[in-house]
């Protein structure tokens, strides 16, 4: 019952955070750059100049936006590229993690064997963590970009510094939430696909045995020699073999008839 539950937590944790990072891709507002609005007239003038992966856009005071859709693949920025192909990296392994993790749970009834579906909990574990790597990977190069034309020191003509915008933010949490649900399943699968043995020391006799260690439960019990066989109690001894070895040390009486032939 208990890995059931941990496995349902890890499925709604990575799920959610996957959804998350599948949502920042069409949201706006990746990057926003504020200008005007302070003070000086009694007119509020005020522009924003904001961006996401698909396009560069323009909001006036009026609520009037124009855009400009980015041009072919090849003519877009670099690092726009490599953003965009990290975060589709990491929702595909993320999409296979998700099926293998669904189809591997205990309270699912399909996916074969119970074996057979740990270790489809464990490998859609891998992929949660590949495919989170990817997608955090895509994020942090999103904000070296920002973070180096906010905090330079000099920035050219035209140049406008940009601040960090919600989804990056949503992307953030949306890794941890799935880095959190691997760690669920991992848990959960662990003991069961490497399992341990241990050595148990009989009381009594000395015998030992080897408990094994399978499908997440420990069998514990003793071992206790048959009092049968002299050889396992040591000191102790059957009770044929005391009586034989009674006979032969008592020595036996002859009678007179028998001594005078």
């Amino acid at each position: 019952m208990r890995k059931r539950l941990v496995q349902i937590l890890g499925f709604l944790s990575s799920s959610l955070g996957w959804t998350f990072v599948l949502c920042t891709m069409a949201m706006d507002y990746w990057r926003i750059s504020q200008l005007g609005g302070q003070g000086g007239s009694f007119i509020i003038k005020v522009a924003w100049y904001w961006s996401n992966l698909w396009k560069d856009c323009f909001t006036d005071s009026t609520a009037v936006t124009n855009c400009r859709d980015f041009g072919v693949l090849w003519a877009v920025t670099p690092f726009v590229q490599g953003v965009r192909g990290l975060l589709m990296c990491g929702l595909t392994l993320g999409f296979f993690a998700v099926v293998l993790c669904f189809l591997g749970m205990e309270c699912t009834y399909i996916g074969g064997a119970e074996e057979t579906k740990d270790k489809m909990v464990l490998a859609g574990a891998v992929f949660h963590l590949a495919g989170g790597v990817s997608d955090i990977a895509a994020y942090c190069l999103y904000i070296n970009r920002v973070a180096r034309t906010a905090f330079a020191t000099s920035v050219p003509p035209g140049v406008l510094r940009y601040d960090l915008g919600p989804p990056i933010f949503l992307g953030l949490v949306g890794c941890f939430l799935i880095y959190l649900g691997a760690v669920f399943y991992a848990v959960t699968v662990c003991q069961v696909i490497f399992p341990e043995s241990k050595v148990v020391h009989a009381y009594g006799g000395g015998g030992t045995y080897m408990v094994p260690r399978s499908r997440g439960r420990t069998y514990t019990g003793y071992y206790r020699p048959s009092r049968q066989y002299g050889s396992y109690l040591g000191s102790r001894q059957s009770r044929s073999s005391r009586i034989s070895k009674i006979s032969q040390t008592t020595p036996t009486k002859i009678s007179e008839r028998d001594a005078f032939v």
